[in-house]
């Protein structure tokens, strides 16, 4: 049975999480967002997300490190890293650890919707058609 989607945002800012949040609420996913990337390890089994959504610099475990951490249990949860960081070597091993993009902060909510969309497309979920523009 097809569900709604659910994302999670990983990002030490709050105004960043609660943005985030509230432009994916408006567009009808469902989202769950941390602070770091430790307190989102400590939900991943018991929710089922649809989609990742982190930033790079974070205290603690990066979002490079929380990729990582990922690929090496085998997760198969689709990606988006979302950052300021201009970084060439971050955004290849991010994209090889399996990321299915890289965008720099500020993103148009178009695009960070459109990357979603296509991030989640083929999971068993009901894609929200959206408006963003």
């Amino acid at each position: 049975m097809s569900r709604i989607p659910t994302v999670a945002i990983v990002d030490d800012d709050e105004a960043i999480r609660d943005a985030l949040s509230d432009l994916l609420m408006l567009e009808g996913f469902d989202c769950r967002s941390f602070e770091g990337a430790s307190a989102f390890l400590a939900e991943i089994g018991r929710t089922p997300f649809d989609c990742l959504i982190t930033d790079m610099r974070m205290p603690g475990m990066s979002g490079l490190e929380l990729l990582e951490h990922l690929h090496d249990r085998g997760a198969d949860l689709p990606a988006i890293v979302l950052t300021s960081v201009v970084d060439e070597h971050s955004r290849a091993r991010s994209l090889a650890l399996g990321a299915r993009a890289w965008l720099g902060k500020p993103v148009a909510d178009k695009v960070l919707l459109n990357e979603l969309r296509l991030a989640i497309q083929g999971r068993d979920v009901i894609l929200p058609e959206g408006s963003a523009e």
